[in-house]
């Protein structure tokens, strides 16, 4: 299956270089490969210009403005004509090799929609609390930790679905996860899980945020902190514990994330937070 690949970038070179090289690294991969800049300042454009060579990459888009990463993606999978497309950011460092078992997954399950690397370290994922949840289902040859959506990077999606569900709206990606998955689609994390390290996690050591000031310098520039607000790190902690337990055991049906299922167990959320922090 052809696979069209877009790296969206916006400040923050060093990471960018990390994770560029990490989708690069393994020469057998075969991808065509969009870069697109959202104008950057710190030389990333220069970077990408004089320092980046693989016959993979198929365009390098300089863009003068932040468009965004929404904008900028359904720009690239708009004008696509590969069976699959893919979805990176420059804060992720890749497994080498991640877009060979996603392809196949979407090749022999029909009704796969988004599947994803995961994005946390490992030792956090708690297998017994998502066996429990009945999270890890097997689909012929493949097992996928279901979750009604994933993360907005490191992720295959299937072109005709994408057309047949139109661009991605907004700011995120979460909600048209979640069409998906009320439309009848699996979504998830391929298992066994392939890593990918999130250098925006505070765990990662390639973090550049460690404290409140550093927080408030970057915060334009990190989605997950200007999307939800969040102005310390104590949030920050609080948002990412959040989102390791909804992931580990959180429903994998989409409907009880919806409605006046979703609404009690953004209460119970809250209120777990509070009594955590």
């Amino acid at each position: 299956m052809t696979i069209d690949l877009v790296f969206v970038t916006y400040q923050r070179l060093n990471y960018t270089k990390l994770a560029l090289t990490s989708v690069l690294a393994d020469p057998t991969e075969e991808f065509s490969l969009t870069i697109w800049d959202n104008g950057s300042t710190d030389g990333t454009a220069d970077y990408l210009k004089n320092e980046v060579s693989d016959p993979r990459i198929a365009n390098i888009v300089l863009s003068k403005e932040n468009v965004g990463q929404i904008a900028a993606v359904n720009d690239v999978w708009g004008r696509s004509q590969a069976d699959l497309l893919g979805k990176l950011d420059n804060d992720c460092i890749v497994t080498p090799g991640w877009t060979r078992t996603l392809a196949q997954a979407h090749a022999d399950i029909e009704q796969l929609g988004v599947i994803a690397c995961w994005h946390y370290p490992l030792n956090e994922f708690d297998e017994p609390a998502a066996r429990k949840a009945g999270k890890i289902q097997t689909f012929g040859g493949h097992q996928i930790l279901r979750h009604p959506w994933t993360c907005g990077t490191g992720l295959l999606l299937r072109r005709d679905t994408y057309e047949a569900f139109g661009p991605l709206p907004g700011t995120a990606t979460t909600a048209y996860w979640m069409r998906l998955a009320l439309a009848g689609h699996v979504n998830g994390f391929y298992y066994p899980l392939i890593p990918q390290e999130h250098m925006d996690d505070p765990r990662s050591e390639h973090c550049l945020i460690r404290d409140d000031e550093s927080l408030q310098k970057y915060r334009d520039v990190t989605v997950v902190l200007r999307r939800n607000g969040i102005q310390s790190m104590k949030e920050r902690w609080k948002r990412r514990e959040r989102d390791i337990r909804t992931l580990n055991a959180g429903p994998w049906q989409a409907q009880r994330s919806v409605g006046w299922q979703g609404k009690i167990r953004a209460r119970l959320d809250r209120v777990c937070a509070r009594l955590s922090g």
